[in-house]
């Protein structure tokens, strides 16, 4: 069994429900798609705003090993790259939820972390 979470732009939630990322989540599809044939538990749906560090220890309390960073915070938080790189200290990293795989305005990074058992 595979754990996941799924961090999204703090400003985002603002207006969104969170469908699409839940969607291909749901789906397995778009960057879910890999886990075809995998038994797959979304284990934290949290936003970039607050004491993320302890966000952070929350979800490896949880068990999580990967994380996805919503498609929005590639197009639109600025240390979208820091913060991938910061998250692959602890979990595998996939750096976008759904749509292109090839963001409009930066590559989407995906790093096997510390688990590496992405």
């Amino acid at each position: 069994m595979i754990k996941l979470a799924i961090l999204v732009r703090e400003e985002t939630t603002a207006r969104c429900t969170g469908k699409g990322c839940l969607k291909s989540f749901f789906a397995k599809s778009e960057s879910f798609a890999r886990y075809q044939g995998s038994e797959v538990v979304l284990a934290g749906f949290f936003h970039s705003g607050g004491d993320l560090e302890y966000k952070i220890g929350k979800m490896k309390e949880a068990g999580v090993q990967v994380i996805h960073v919503s498609t929005c915070m590639r197009a639109k938080y600025e240390y979208y790259e820091e913060l991938v790189k910061r998250l692959a200290e602890d979990f595998d990293v996939v750096g976008y939820t759904h749509g292109s795989e090839h963001g409009k305005i930066r590559n989407t990074l995906t790093i096997v972390g510390k688990t590496g058992k992405f």
